[in-house]
């Protein structure tokens, strides 16, 4: 085995992981990179399970993707993170170093700019989030790298708006919460990103304004969502969740390959080839 090739394993991480698209589009660029000798699994791995998985880690592990519930566990285990992924407080990304250091970092949100960019979204005057989880907390840090005013987050409660008004002062972007009963109102703004569980804008389809800007629906599965299927009909521009999960995934394989650029075309294709499986 060359020496380049020592490190040539890598996994995502999660509970529940069977779903995951990772080992499809990982895969995907190992064979267009030509790298033979790599391979991508997955694992089911809880909280408690995570630190004995890391522990016994080899020095053939060149990373880790991690999904749920493991972004926030994983940081007390680690060597060091990245600014990023200490900025929301998640890692979705583990890099092993060849002196056996665990590097972490969160791709989502460089991620969600560059889905973003694709489409010619470089910079937006103001955004709506819908949603308040972790996944809308990774939002606003995108939004923090091309929204110049202010970001209206919809909520459902008082606790939730909390969380998003100190993310937003933590990530320097201007957030104002309103109530998820005037959501239909975040369908106006140059920049709709909706971060909720499936089914959860199905009621606003009805609400699509005649000529609606960019929707970022970070769904993947089922898709394409009511909300983004009656966006698309009006004429809006729509980024998908595929979208995100592709450009994080890029990140990921450059960092733990080290080759670049990752091929970004041949994973969305083996990405929409296993959804369209389904």
């Amino acid at each position: 085995m060359a020496a380049e090739d020592q490190r040539c394993r890598a996994a995502v991480l999660g509970s529940p992981i069977a779903h995951s698209l990772s080992p499809v589009l990982h895969r995907a660029a190992y064979a267009e990179l030509g790298l033979t000798g790599w391979s991508y699994d997955r694992f089911e791995v809880d909280e408690a399970a995570l630190p004995g998985f890391l522990a016994r880690l080899g020095p053939q592990w060149a990373g880790l993707s991690l999904t749920m519930p493991l972004k926030r566990a994983v940081i007390p285990l680690l060597d060091t993170i990245s600014e990023t992924a200490a900025s929301v407080e998640a890692v979705n990304t583990v890099v092993r170093t060849e002196d056996g250091r665990s590097l972490g970092d969160n791709t989502d949100i460089p991620g969600m700019v560059a889905a973003l960019r694709e489409r010619g979204i470089e910079q937006v005057g103001s955004a709506a989030v819908l949603g308040a989880g972790a996944t809308a907390s990774s939002a606003l840090a995108a939004l923090a790298r091309i929204c110049t005013g202010e970001v209206v987050a919809y909520v459902r409660s008082e606790a939730r708006a909390a969380e998003m008004r100190q993310w937003g002062e933590r990530l320097d972007v201007q957030v104002r919460t309103a109530p998820w009963a005037d959501a239909e109102q975040a369908l106006r703004a140059p920049l709709v990103i909706a971060t909720t569980p499936a089914g959860t804008t199905d009621a606003l389809a009805a609400a699509v304004p005649e000529r609606p800007t960019t929707l970022f629906d970070v769904l993947y599965h089922p898709w394409p969502t009511r909300l983004a299927a009656r966006w698309s009909l009006a004429g809006g521009a729509v980024v998908g969740g595929l979208d995100l999960l592709v450009h994080q995934a890029v990140l990921q394989v450059e960092q733990m390959t080290g080759r670049a650029p990752a091929p970004l075309e041949a994973m969305r294709r083996a990405g929409e080839r296993a959804l369209a499986a389904r």
